[in-house]
C-alpha cells in the first residue's frame, strides 16, 4: 500500500513538472522576436564638419546596468565608422544597425565612441578631445517596446552645437548631448524659408524643449522627434541682411507631420 502511494505521488509530481515546463516553453515561444533599428541624426552646428567615430551601439532591458561588461547587453552595431554629423540634418538619418531581439521593453541604450573625432573650422582640422569617461559608453534611457514581428525605429539625435566645447587655448572638447526619438510615435514640422541667401537656423520651441536644424540649399527644413503639444517656430538667418521671424501656436498630436503650405518669406533687417 505504501509503495503504491509513493508511486502515485511520483507520477503526480512528474505530471506537474511536465505541465510547468510545457507552459514555460509556450510562454517563451509566445514572446517571439522583433527588430530594433537604430539610426543617427544631427542638430546644426557652426562648423564645416563634425566627424565622430562610432564604435558600437548596445541595448539592455535593465535600465540600471552600469557597465557594458554587465549581463543583458545586445549589440545593434559592432562595425565602427567615422561619421560627419552635419551630413545628417533636416530629418536625414544614418542607419547604424539593426538586430532581432527578444520581444519586450528595452530601457537603456549605450553609444560607444572612439578617439578619432575632429571638427573642421575655416578649412583646418582640429582634434576633438574625448573625456576618458566615455569608455563605458554614453547612456540613454529609453522605453523601447519591441513587439513580436514588428520593427521599432529608434533615432539618436546628436546635437553637435551643444556637444562641442571650445577651450581657452583654441582646442575643442567633445561632450555629447544626445536624445532618442521614436519615429513612429513622434511628429515633425517642415517647410521652406526664402530667400535662400538667408541660410537660417530653424527651431521648434515648446517650453524648455528646443529642437533645431538649418535649411538646405533649396531652403527646405524638417524638424523631427516632436512630442504632442503647441510649438513656436523661430527662424534666425545667418545673414545680417534679414530679420528673425517667429511663427507661434503650431499645434499637433502624436505622430502628426505638419508642413507649411507656403514658403516663409523673410523680411530685410530694419523693416
Amino acid at each position: 500500500m505504501s509503495s503504491l502511494f509513493k508511486r502515485s505521488n511520483l507520477l503526480s509530481l512528474l505530471t506537474v513538472l511536465t505541465v510547468f515546463v510545457f507552459a514555460a516553453c509556450s510562454t517563451n515561444e509566445d514572446a517571439g522576436t522583433g527588430t530594433l533599428k537604430v539610426s543617427l541624426t544631427d542638430a546644426p552646428a557652426n562648423y564645416e564638419q563634425v566627424n565622430i567615430e562610432v564604435l558600437q551601439v548596445l541595448v539592455n532591458k535593465d535600465g540600471s546596468a552600469n557597465d557594458t561588461t554587465d549581463s543583458g547587453w545586445e549589440a545593434i552595431m559592432e562595425d565602427s565608422m567615422v561619421v560627419n554629423l552635419l551630413d545628417y540634418q533636416n530629418g536625414a538619418v544614418l542607419e547604424l544597425g539593426e538586430a532581432e531581439l527578444e520581444a519586450g521593453r528595452y530601457n537603456q541604450i549605450r553609444l560607444l565612441l572612439g578617439d578619432n573625432n575632429n571638427v573642421v573650422v575655416d578649412g583646418e582640422t582640429v582634434p576633438l578631445q574625448t573625456p576618458s569617461a566615455q569608455q563605458s559608453g554614453y547612456k540613454l534611457n529609453v522605453q523601447a517596446d519591441v513587439e513580436s514581428g514588428q520593427v521599432y525605429d529608434l533615432v539618436i539625435d546628436f546635437d553637435a552645437s551643444q556637444s562641442i566645447v571650445q577651450t581657452g587655448n583654441g582646442g575643442y572638447i567633445l561632450k555629447p548631448v544626445l536624445r532618442t526619438v521614436n519615429l513612429q510615435e513622434q511628429g515633425s514640422i517642415s517647410g521652406t524659408v526664402l530667400p535662400l541667401e538667408a541660410e537660417p537656423f530653424v527651431y521648434a520651441i515648446m517650453g524648455e524643449d528646443t529642437v533645431g536644424t538649418q535649411t538646405d540649399d533649396e531652403g527646405f527644413f524638417r524638424l523631427v522627434g516632436l512630442n504632442e503639444g503647441t510649438y513656436n517656430v523661430l527662424i534666425e538667418p545667418t545673414s545680417e541682411a534679414y530679420a528673425d521671424s517667429l511663427v507661434e501656436g503650431i499645434e499637433f498630436e502624436d505622430g502628426e507631420q505638419y508642413s507649411f503650405e507656403e514658403a516663409i518669406q523673410l523680411e530685410a533687417s530694419g523693416n
